[in-house]
């Protein structure tokens, strides 16, 4: 269980987690970026992910897209890889 700074926002160091597992590969290029899972690891409520995957949006690390979802943008191109 992922234990919480309870002096930072939840949001913000969710998002410093999924950062640094795209940083290190272990969310490549096109991986989803569900909220729902991420809301069940954290065990945090949807509007705190959807913060977290708002400022990973803003960083220019994820993409998202409308009835699909969050994907982990090629950091070579900006985009989602595709084959």
């Amino acid at each position: 269980m992922f234990e919480f700074d309870p002096t930072r926002p939840k949001w913000q160091q969710i998002v410093e987690v999924v950062r640094a597992r795209i940083k290190s590969g272990e969310y490549p290029p096109r991986h989803l970026v569900s909220e729902v899972q991420l809301g069940e690891e954290f065990d945090v409520a949807r509007p705190t992910v959807r913060k977290a995957t708002a400022a990973l949006r803003a960083e220019g690390l994820i993409t998202t897209t409308p009835g699909m979802g969050s994907f982990v943008k090629d950091q070579s191109t900006g985009e989602p890889k595709t084959d």
